[in-house]
């Protein structure tokens, strides 16, 4: 099980990569909805007694929300905005990947310095580096992205990197936890796709900046 908990969370820090390489939001969606369908698989890799009942369950509502509801709530958004890419972004989309990549570095840094209570034990030695990494890139994408879609996906992915944490640290899966921290997001997720509808029906974009320059 180990090596399979390995290889997601090396999938998971590919997807991270190519979401920073990517301007398009039909794409960035895409990948997000992808990270988001490897990551249901995780919690059946992480218990020491297998996948019970309960651990199934958080598998098919991460991959049902993560891989399904979200993108289809942010299709609609997309579609409704007329939006395709991001325009403006702080950091250009050919310097986020070397940036990415920075961050990663730096996250394996800090995982290395970082001290577990004992008897504490992960999964896989990449969760605390992967989790630390994917929060990291969410935080980018929400910094140095215009478009308020984007921003939105940046949201997930800290998620998603939180999620590692949460899950891979725990051999007896906090079931209710994690189940709430899933409605959570599709609570944010929701109201946000709202957000960016009217956002665009009034101002005819949604980039962010341009909301800034409002006056009284």
């Amino acid at each position: 099980m180990g090596s399979l908990a390995d290889t997601i969370l090396i999938i998971v820090v590919l997807l991270n990569l190519a979401l920073l390489g990517t301007g398009r939001l039909r794409p960035s969606i895409r990948l997000v909805a992808a990270q988001g369908m490897i990551l249901g698989l995780l919690p059946l890799l992480v218990s020491e007694h297998g996948a019970g009942l309960r651990l199934a369950l958080l598998a098919v509502a991460t991959v049902a929300l993560k891989g399904v509801a979200f993108p289809k709530l942010l299709y609609r958004s997309l579609r409704s905005s007329n939006a395709k890419h991001e325009i403006d972004p702080v950091v250009g989309v050919t310097a986020s990947v070397p940036l990415g990549l920075l961050l990663l570095a730096g996250s394996f840094w800090m995982a290395s310095r970082f001290q577990l209570p004992a008897g504490v034990e992960v999964a896989s030695n990449l969760v605390l580096p992967v989790a630390l990494a994917t929060i990291l890139c969410g935080l980018f994408l929400i910094i140095t992205r215009l478009q308020a879609l984007n921003q939105v996906l940046g949201y997930l992915v800290l998620e998603n990197g939180i999620f590692v944490f949460g899950v891979a640290l725990a051999h007896e899966e906090p079931f209710l936890v994690e189940t709430g921290v899933l409605l959570d997001v599709f609570v944010g997720v929701f109201v946000m796709g709202i957000a960016i509808f009217h956002i665009s029906r009034t101002f005819d974009h949604i980039d962010v900046k341009q909301l800034s320059r409002l006056k009284d």
